[in-house]
């Protein structure tokens, strides 16, 4: 068929015939399987033409779709390709470990090890040994002991292990003991029951006491065992070795050195050091690493507190004071020793207590009754009234009076201890035989106010100036407010209180010719070398002159002669000045006044006074008059005193003291 032919046949839609030659079966067997079957030719013409009115014009030419495209075969992967992707992959894992590797290692070696080491890390603190309280010689009243409280980290104590060895193979083992077995270990050491230690390692705490205050070798005896998570914590022990001699003064602390009372309490900042801490590594069962000590903050101990009390002369005025105390069946007493510039030597107490077991006395024997415990003095008070009125110049020691046994004064009656006829006594005389009644004769010569001025110049009403806690002020209401008869009863020594300290102050400032000086209990602060730091100088106020103190002096070695009230308080060859006080004392249990305060304060030698020693016994019922309960007291102590501060007697004799008009 020639070419317009098979045109023609191409346009009539009949289909032209291939010859076989042309289409080889291997090719067309290969087409066949590559290629899709065509869809059939043989659908029905509407359908046909309905397909063909949506396709562009030149998909509609011939009047039948073309064929699709070959699809693509699938390559196979090449090896050497797939080795080369696998290396790469690796390789890049690598570099990363790489740079985490150098990161760890270099960039950030010690942060990560700090954060290591942090987790191996405790810190405990460390207490701060309280400062030592000493006396004047630098002997220890009051210090403390090393001590442990043992803690435990209740999280670890189960993994307690031990090794034990078989019996059979004799091979060692790991045996779990756990609490059960931790308990028992510690109970024996601690000295507890295996059931209470047992509770104290049972819960999820990490920081908890089992005991406190074990001495270094239960502690070392604890750490030996070796038990999962039990650590120390450093402490100290308040500890008071002299027996308790001073008790009063130097007080006392509680389980935790919480101070509770006395100097321990009023110096605390002083005692109180600073505390340090200890970082040490602990093994992952939480137990300390020996040689793991990391850092160590050293804990600064407190200021050594030197005071002006001497201990042995404390213990002998303890020791003489509870005898009588005893004896006269008193309810307590007092002894003061000052020298005469104002330091206190000694400042005792019965009953006392021992301050290293305060828990097993009474309450009321814990406190220091001679300054916390006010009373009406009684007739050693009439030392300031005798004071007053010579230096006034209202009397003179040979001022006589016409003394009768009571006498009558704002609608009261007033009269001496004991009853008597009119004496005819010099002003000297009304001193030593302590009459109240010439006492009021001589000081209603002076107007309230002056009255009033004088006992406030010798600090009554005034506070000590020690500021010890619980120390009282005493009582002294102003002139304007004295009743009638209160304006006489304050010149024998009733209307008014004070305490032991006070009324010692009174006739230091009488030794002191006329100078009150503000009593000192501490001397200083010791450092570290041992060098006193002088504590700052007491107040000073002149009272009256250094003649009327003289001549103050002279009167009172009348009280001790054989004529006086108080002859049992002389000295072998000392010379003594002093005066007796007997006073009702009130009760504030019945707000009413039972029994008597006795007491006598005195100071020798009387020419060249180095010692004050005030007595004091509160409601003795074996005697009660100063001169005999109070007396012998001030004897015994002002003897040893001397001697132990090496006072020689000065070897003059005392002068005659005109008791009547009539003596020469």
């Amino acid at each position: 068929m020639d070419a317009k032919g098979a045109r023609g046949s191409a346009r009539s839609g009949t289909p032209n015939r291939v010859p076989a030659q042309r289409k080889p079966a291997a090719r067309s067997a290969s087409r066949t399987t590559t290629r899709p079957t065509p869809r059939s030719t043989t659908r029905p013409a509407a359908q046909r033409s309905a397909r063909a009115a949506g396709r562009p014009a030149s998909q509609q030419r011939g009047g039948r779709r073309p064929p699709p495209p070959p699809a693509r075969r699938p390559k196979l992967g090449h090896p050497q390709r797939r080795a080369r992707a696998m290396f790469i992959g690796v390789c890049f894992v690598l570099s990363l470990f790489a740079v985490q590797l150098l990161r760890l290692q270099a960039l950030d070696a010690s942060a990560m090890a700090e954060q290591a080491l942090g987790s191996r890390l405790t810190t405990v603190p460390v207490s701060a040994a309280r400062g030592e309280i000493v006396d004047r010689s630098g002997v220890v009243l009051a210090t403390s002991l090393e001590r442990y409280n043992v803690t435990v980290d209740q999280t670890t104590v189960q993994l307690y292990k031990k090794y034990e060895r078989d019996p059979v193979t004799g091979k060692k083992h790991e045996v779990t003991l756990g609490i059960a077995g931790a308990a028992a270990a510690l109970a024996p050491v601690l000295g507890m029951d295996v059931a209470t230690v047992e509770a104290k390692l049972t819960g999820t705490r990490r920081f908890a006491y089992i005991t406190k205050g074990v001495t270094p070798e239960v502690w070392r005896k604890v750490d030996a065992l070796g038990v999962t998570g039990i650590y120390p914590e450093r402490t100290t022990q308040r500890s008071y070795p002299a027996d308790g001699v001073g008790a009063s003064v130097v007080g006392f602390v509680g389980k935790d050195n919480t101070p509770l009372a006395g100097l321990e309490l009023k110096l605390n900042k002083l005692l109180t050091g600073t505390p340090g801490s200890q970082t040490y590594e602990r093994d992952p069962q939480g137990r300390h690493i020996p040689t793991g000590d990391i850092a160590q903050k050293a804990a600064v101990p407190g200021s050594t507190v030197q005071l002006t009390l001497d201990r042995d002369l404390q213990w002998k005025a303890e020791q003489a004071l509870a005898a009588k105390v005893k004896e006269t069946g008193a309810l307590s007493g007092t002894v003061v020793v000052m020298s005469v510039d104002g330091r206190i030597l000694a400042l005792a107490n019965a009953p006392t207590f021992d301050p290293n077991v305060p828990a097993q006395s009474k309450p009321a024997n814990l406190s220091n009754r001679a300054l916390s415990e006010v009373y009406e003095p009684g007739s050693t008070s009439k030392v300031m009234t005798a004071a007053a009125a010579l230096e006034e110049g209202v009397v003179t020691p040979s001022t006589p009076f016409e003394v009768p046994g009571e006498i009558h004064r704002a609608g009261k009656v007033f009269h001496d201890s004991h009853a008597h006829a009119v004496e005819a006594l010099t002003f000297a005389g009304v001193l030593a035989k302590s009459s109240n009644v010439g006492t009021i004769m001589a000081g209603e010569k002076l107007a309230p106010t002056t009255m009033y001025s004088y006992l406030n110049k010798f600090g009554i009403g005034q506070p000590s100036g020690l500021a010890f806690p619980g120390e009282s002020r005493g009582i002294l209401a102003q002139p304007q407010d004295w009743s009638g008869s209160q304006r006489y009863t304050v010149l024998f020594g009733q209307g008014l209180s004070v305490n032991a300290v006070q009324a010692a102050g009174v006739y230091q400032t009488i030794a002191n010719d006329g100078v009150r000086v503000q009593p000192e209990l501490v001397a200083g602060t010791v450092d570290a070398n041992g060098t006193l730091k002088p504590a700052a100088a007491p107040k000073q106020t002149r009272v009256v002159s250094a003649k009327t103190a003289a001549t103050l002096r002279r009167m009172l070695e009348g009280v001790v002669s054989k004529d006086g009230t108080a002859p049992e308080a002389k000295i072998a060859g000392y010379r003594v000045a002093g005066k007796t006080g007997t006073a009702q004392r009130f009760d504030p249990t019945c707000g009413c006044y039972r029994g008597y305060t006795g007491s006598f304060i005195g100071m020798a030698p009387a020419d060249d006074p180095q010692l004050v020693v005030a007595v004091t016994l509160q409601r003795p019922v074996r005697g009660y008059f100063g001169g005999t309960v109070a007396a012998p007291v001030f004897k015994d102590v002002m003897t040893y005193a001397l001697q132990k501060m090496q006072i020689p007697p000065t070897g003059s004799k005392s002068p005659t003291i005109r008791l009547t008009p009539k003596d020469r």
